[in-house]
């Protein structure tokens, strides 16, 4: 009977949370939440790109490369959208983009092809290896393919929202719209 009340009594509490308005993530979450493995790259900034760099923000983390041709720049393109509509809150969104393809993304070119999104935006590069123990912990799939002389990647598309605290919150599947990512975003930085 007592398990029947605590049961009813959480319940209750949930439905009342959910009636006034407790926000919830649009986002795939991960419960529990849990530590944002750390990395140490190269960053497209001139620093060595770690996400301890950026506690007391929210991460936006995407894999990708500069030469893609749909997927990569419309994911970019639809986070720039999210930081102008954060408006004033746009400071405390980071958003971290990690090269799949080491051969040609180096830092410089890296910095120039994220400019055309957002000036705040770091890429990270580094060695082959490097980069595949990145992807490693964060479950990214990359796979080279060529067409002759010209290499794409296939790879894993979502992006993952890491709280100010450097804790994996949640993980948001290619095509959301900026709402979105805005939305999610505006809930973690009000944690």
């Amino acid at each position: 009977m007592r398990r029947a009340r605590a049961l009813l009594a959480a319940l209750l509490a949930a439905a009342a949370a959910q009636a006034a308005g407790d926000p919830e993530l649009r986002a795939g979450t991960f419960s529990p939440p849990r530590p944002a493995p750390e990395f140490a790259l190269r960053g497209s900034d001139g620093e060595e790109l770690t996400l301890a760099r950026f506690r007391g923000k929210v991460v936006a983390l995407a894999f990708g490369f500069t030469s893609c041709r749909s997927v990569c720049p419309t994911t970019l393109g639809v986070l720039a959208r999210a930081r102008r509509e954060l408006g004033a809150r746009a400071d405390g969104l980071q958003v971290v983009y990690v090269t799949v393809d080491p051969e040609r993304d180096d830092a410089e070119r890296m910095r120039a092809y994220l400019a055309n999104f957002d000036p705040t935006f770091v890429g990270g590069t580094g060695s082959a290896s490097a980069l595949a123990a990145v992807r490693e912990r964060y479950g990214v799939m990359a796979q080279e393919t060529r067409d002759g002389d010209a290499a794409s990647f296939s790879h894993s598309s979502f992006v993952y929202l890491i709280d100010r605290a450097g804790t994996l919150r949640a993980l948001m599947p290619y095509g959301h719209d900026a709402d979105d990512f805005a939305h999610d975003v505006a809930i973690l930085l009000g944690e």
